[in-house]
C-alpha cells in the first residue's frame, strides 16, 4: 500500500512502525473473511481492511472524527486477521498505534473516560478488584439480570488450599529441583485462583518448584489496550523490576529460572510483547527483551515437559474447547492444548468457526456490551451443539465470560489435567 505519511508522524517512532506496516498491506481483503466484527455488521469500515484504511488517513493528516474513534473501538483486538492475512500484516500493533492517536485528537464523553478509568484502576489491582467482588456478592439480589451474570460464582473465588493430597511426591528427587516463576495475574488470582493452583500442583509432579514473586502485578494489557499505553508501561516495567533478581545472572554461572510460566493466554502474549513494546526505553529494552524470550504459555512448556507413554483412562470424558484469540492468534499456538487434551484421553467436541473470538476481549465486554453478547452467544452455541459435559478454554476473561451465559460448567484446562493426574508415576 502507498503512504504518505506527513512528518508529524513520520519522525515518530510510532509513525515509522505503522509506516513500514501499512505498506506490507495489498489491500486484498482476505482479513475480512475471518473478522467478527465484519461478520456481524457487514461494514467495511469495521473490518480490519477498513480500520487500516481509516489509520492511514489519520497518519496522512486528514480529520479524525468520533465515527473514526468508534469504528477502531469496535475492534476486537482479536488478530484472527493476522492468522488469515498473506502479506503478514502486524494490525494488532498497528490498532493499538491508531488507537492511541485517536485519543489525543477525540474527547471522550464523560461516562466513556469514567468508565475506561475505573476500569484501568480496578482490573489490575486484585486487592481493589476483591474488595469490589465482595461488595457485589453483597447487592448481588438487587442487581438487573445483566449485571449478576457477570459475577464470578462464590465458590470459584474460594481458594483452596496449595496442596493437594496425593501430590507431595516430586518426579526428580534425586536431582535438584528446577525453578520457574509463575505470573499470578490480577483478576484470575481473586476470581478463579483455582487455576494457579492447579498449575503448581501439576509442576510439583514434574520436579519444577512454581513460584511468584508478590510484587509482580498486572501485565500491563488493560491499560495498553485501553490506550494509557505509559501506563501500560510502567507495569511492564514493575514486573521486569520484579522478576530480575531471579533472571540476572552473571557470566559463568548456571542458569536459576527456567522459563517465566503464565496460564492465562492473554497474560502471556502480552509479556511476549515486552521487547517490543520497550525497546526504545534505554532503561529497559534489554532487560524486556530478555523476559519475553523467557515468557511461556503454560501449555508450551507441560507440552514439552509431559511424555505421555500411553493415553490416560479417564472414560473419554466429553469436553468442548475454547481457543482463546491470544492462545491462537496472538501466540500461534493453535492445537497445542487440544493436543494435550486428546492425549490425556479426552473426547474433543468439534467447534465450528473455532477461530472467532467469543466477545470477552479484555474489556470489551463491558465497553461494548451489545456487540460482545452477540459474540458470546455465537460462541456458546458452537461450543455446545454437540453436546459436551463441560467447555474448557485458556483465559480467564474468556472463562467468565462463557460462564456468565453458559448452561454448562466452564473451567481453565489446567484444572482437568490436575484433577486428572493424582501422581507422578504417569509421567
Amino acid at each position: 500500500m502507498q503512504t504518505q505519511i506527513i512528518e508529524q508522524f513520520l519522525n515518530t517512532p510510532q509513525g515509522k512502525e505503522a509506516n513500514d506496516i501499512l505498506r506490507t498491506c495489498v489491500h486484498c481483503g482476505f482479513c475480512t473473511a475471518t473478522c467478527p466484527t465484519y461478520q456481524l455488521m457487514g461494514d467495511e469500515l469495521d473490518g480490519p481492511r477498513g480500520r487500516i484504511y481509516l489509520i492511514k488517513q489519520i497518519l496522512e493528516g486528514n480529520k479524525v472524527s468520533e465515527k473514526t474513534q468508534t469504528h477502531l473501538d469496535r475492534c476486537l483486538t482479536c488478530r484472527s486477521c493476522e492468522t488469515t492475512c498473506p502479506s503478514g500484516v502486524q494490525y494488532g500493533r498497528l490498532i493499538d498505534i491508531g488507537r492511541e492517536l485517536v485519543e489525543k485528537k477525540v474527547v471522550r464523553d464523560p461516562v466513556s473516560r469514567l468508565k475506561r478509568y475505573a476500569l484501568r484502576k480496578i482490573i489490575p489491582y486484585p486487592q481493589r478488584y476483591s474488595a469490589l467482588l465482595a461488595i457485589a456478592y453483597l447487592i448481588k439480589p438487587v442487581l438487573p439480570a445483566s449485571l449478576k451474570q457477570k459475577i464470578p460464582d462464590k465458590s470459584d473465588v474460594q481458594k483452596p488450599g496449595v496442596q493437594k493430597s496425593g501430590t507431595q511426591q516430586t518426579l526428580l528427587n534425586d536431582k535438584p529441583v528446577r525453578k520457574m516463576l509463575l505470573l499470578e495475574g490480577c483478576v484470575q488470582s481473586v476470581s478463579t485462583p483455582a487455576t494457579n493452583i492447579s498449575a503448581k500442583n501439576i509442576f510439583q509432579k514434574l520436579g519444577i518448584d512454581l513460584f511468584s514473586v508478590p510484587s509482580a502485578g498486572c501485565c500491563g494489557a488493560v491499560s495498553h489496550h485501553l490506550s494509557a499505553q505509559e501506563e501500560g508501561l510502567d507495569f511492564m516495567r514493575n514486573n521486569i523490576d520484579a522478576w530480575w533478581p531471579y533472571l540476572e545472572r552473571k557470566e559463568g554461572e548456571e542458569k536459576i529460572i527456567e522459563a517465566i510460566v503464565i496460564s492465562a493466554s492473554g497474560c502471556s502474549a502480552q509479556v511476549k510483547e515486552y521487547g517490543h513494546l520497550l525497546r526504545h526505553d534505554k532503561n529497559y529494552a534489554r532487560k524486556a527483551q530478555y523476559v519475553s524470550e523467557r515468557a511461556k504459555d503454560i501449555s508450551e512448556i507441560l507440552r514439552d515437559e509431559i511424555h505421555w507413554d500411553n493415553k490416560i483412562n479417564c472414560s473419554g470424558k466429553k469436553i468442548a474447547f475454547h481457543s482463546p484469540c491470544t492462545l491462537q492468534h496472538g501466540q500461534k499456538l493453535d492445537g497445542v492444548v487440544e493436543t494435550i487434551l486428546q492425549y490425556a484421553g479426552f473426547e474433543l467436541t468439534q467447534v465450528n468457526d473455532a477461530h472467532l473470538c467469543c466477545g470477552s476481549a479484555g474489556t470489551y465486554s463491558i465497553m461494548q456490551p451489545e456487540l460482545s453478547q452477540k459474540l458470546l452467544h455465537n460462541k456458546l452455541d458452537a461450543l455446545q451443539k454437540h453436546s459436551p459435559e463441560m467447555i474448557v478454554t485458556a483465559n480467564i476473561g474468556c472463562q467468565m465470560h462463557l460462564q456468565s451465559s453458559s448452561s454448562l460448567p466452564v473451567k481453565h484446562w489446567i484444572e482437568l489435567l490436575d484433577e486428572l493426574i493424582p501422581s507422578p508415576a504417569i509421567f
